[in-house]
């Protein structure tokens, strides 16, 4: 049963060294607020899973929390590279990070078989593709029923899934809604699940269409108010396109990075803190 905690108080429980860890959250509801905590409390040898690892891969890349990352896409959207990402990659900095790179329906097929307890995905995305010249770990089946030749991918089981929701009530049932990705697969595959919340509400009124997580799926629940900054939580804040943009020349350069690092995460308390750091005006006019 999930257990309401501060999100430090979560991560030093949930969150190890060497842990496989998927933070998920498609386009808004990523778990920054999370992510700077892990990267506070210095965790190392993470192997990330993510289908689009955006900003907040690559600060933890950057700050040396991850040996390895699974993926489909990688980059700052709308703006071009993650250049931490590809810094690690080109040239082992801060640390060496293998890669495992799958397609977009891989992954979710992934998640899937994760949740359902199966130990790898069919699918059909592979045919015609070279994939598998660049990850062996894409092997085929051939169907018991109609001798068709499939793809087969390992599922994706985390030690811990990391998302951001909306709402959640006193015993811990998440609400989440708008543009959802593989939030739930990802909760359900994972062994342990940390959720950071915008709002604890003592009654859930779900709108159409939106998920709801079980209490007992859930292993901590965290209040975060704007625990998805920069991106967006969908009926509370909107994306903030600027720290996107300015992203590209703090990331380039390591000793900007590091400067950034240190004052904004490693020196801030809790995310809080970072976000009255983000309302200075001299922080703002870099960011324009």
């Amino acid at each position: 049963m999930a257990e309401w905690a501060s999100l430090s108080e979560a991560v030093a429980a949930h969150v190890h060294d060497g842990d496989t860890i998927a933070m998920e959250g498609f386009t808004h509801l990523i778990p920054f607020a999370a992510g700077h905590e892990i990267i506070r409390q210095g965790r190392r040898r993470l192997s990330l899973i993510r289908m689009t690892p955006d900003l907040i891969y690559d600060q933890l890349i950057g700050a040396g929390c991850a040996s390895k990352l699974t993926f489909s896409w990688g980059g700052n959207p709308g703006v071009g590279s993650l250049h931490r990402f590809r810094d690690a990659v080109e040239n082992d900095w801060p640390v060496p990070l293998d890669i495992e790179e799958r397609s977009h329906s891989d992954l979710a097929n992934a998640y899937v078989a994760g949740a359902a307890n199966l130990p790898f995905a069919v699918l059909r995305g592979y045919k015609g593709s070279d994939f598998a010249r660049v990850n062996d770990k894409i092997r085929s089946v051939t169907c018991p029923f109609t001798g068709e030749v499939l793809a087969a991918t390992p599922a994706v089981r985390p030690d811990v899934a990391v998302i951001h929701a909306q709402k959640a009530d006193w015993k811990g049932n998440v609400l989440l809604w708008g543009i959802i990705g593989v939030q739930k697969e990802a909760v359900l595959a994972a062994k342990r699940a940390i959720v950071t919340v915008e709002e604890r509400v003592r009654t859930l009124d779900a709108p159409p269409n939106a998920c709801i997580l079980p209490s007992w799926v859930v292993a901590s629940v965290c209040e975060v108010p704007r625990g998805a900054t920069p991106s967006y939580a969908h009926g509370y804040y909107e994306r903030d396109n600027s720290f996107y943009r300015a992203w590209d020349g703090i990331s380039r350069d390591r000793e900007r990075f590091s400067a950034w690092l240190n004052r904004h995460v490693h020196k801030t308390q809790d995310f809080k803190e970072y976000l009255s750091l983000q309302n200075d005006p001299k922080v703002q006019a870099v960011y324009q």
